[in-house]
């Protein structure tokens, strides 16, 4: 066990909602169209927000919520692909807004397996003795990433941001076990964010579509398929069963794909928390949206034995065990 605790949680979404019904102004969709495939009715999108603005009203949740100062804190992680700019990077900005003039930050990019890949890091650093605070945040605006007028995508994405404060700690909590995998030969079945290399000794080159693509059949076939080997993996390392986790925590993509894993791992969807039905997949920071609110609502416990499921672009996938 790599003994730390999950001190706070938090999640910033932004206050303009976009439903279905407003989708169907822009394309040919409709409610009935969409909500049978995906279990999305709603998802939050920004009007003059950033990544760095939902990030840092995280951070700064977090901080209250745990009484900490921003001196406090040795890291700061944000997990994104969807940043403000390429430099300064979000975490190196939202570090600067809130004051942490102690802790050193930086950003990853494991897409929707943001969270898992993040916590796994910052678990790292807390578990060495060289750090004793951290916080992780995963942050997307997706929307930006989307061309609004293609319905195989624009229907699934949201923006937003959630994420924790870690503690290092001398109590039986922590990191039991995990698994992480990587599929790059897959890789093409999630695209965005591509540029062509235009520069002064390049010859004509056509620029590449920055936009989302991706092969939704392949996505849910990898997923289905995968996941429920990847989380069997990690708790074999951990030394459990199925049965012994009271909550799994997976990626809010789709929840087609949740009931198909939920199925083939011989669990409940009981166990399988959702609220995409109001987000909509927000990359990086669904699983820490959906954490924040069950321990608000007081549905997680300390005590608990909980596993977090990221998959997505990369192809990657990520399964952990955790002691809350």
């Amino acid at each position: 066990m790599e003994k730390m605790k999950i001190v706070a949680t938090a999640k910033q979404v932004p206050e303009r909602v976009v439903t279905n019904d407003d989708l169907a102004d822009l394309m040919e969709t409709s409610d009935d169209w969409i909500y049978p495939r995906t279990g999305i009715h709603n998802r939050h999108v920004v009007t003059d927000e950033n990544t760095s603005d939902l990030a840092t009203s995280v951070a700064e949740k977090l901080l209250k919520e745990a009484g900490w100062d921003a001196s406090d804190l040795d890291f700061i992680i944000v997990s994104t692909m969807s940043p403000d700019a390429l430099s300064p990077h979000t975490s190196a900005i939202v570090q600067g807004n809130i004051g942490a003039e102690k802790a050193f930050a930086f950003d990853i990019n494991a897409a929707c397996s943001g969270f898992v890949y993040g916590m796994s890091v910052a678990s790292s650093f807390l578990s060495s003795g060289r750090y004793q605070k951290g916080m992780f945040i995963g942050a997307e605006v997706l929307s930006k990433l989307i061309d609004w007028k293609d319905r195989t995508v624009s229907v699934l994405f949201g923006d937003g941001a959630g994420g924790v404060l870690l503690e290092a700690s001398d109590e039986e909590q922590g990191l039991l076990a995990e698994e992480l995998e990587t599929f790059g030969d897959r890789g093409e079945a999630i695209l965005t964010g591509r540029f062509a290399n235009k520069n002064a000794f390049s010859g004509e080159i056509s620029p590449l579509d920055p936009y989302f693509h991706q092969d939704g059949r392949g996505v849910y076939s990898f997923a289905t398929r995968e996941v429920p080997k990847a989380l069997d993996k990690a708790l074999k390392k951990a030394n459990l069963s199925a049965d012994d986790v009271d909550f799994y925590f997976a990626h809010q993509a789709n929840h087609r794909i949740i009931e198909s894993i939920a199925k083939n791992f011989g669990q409940s969807m009981d166990k399988f928390p959702t609220n995409m039905v109001e987000y909509g997949n927000t990359s990086a920071a669904s699983t820490a949206i959906l954490l924040d609110e069950l321990y608000k609502s007081g549905q997680v416990k300390p005590g608990m034995t909980v596993a977090f499921v990221g998959f997505g672009g990369g192809l990657a996938i990520g399964a952990q065990i955790w002691k809350l």
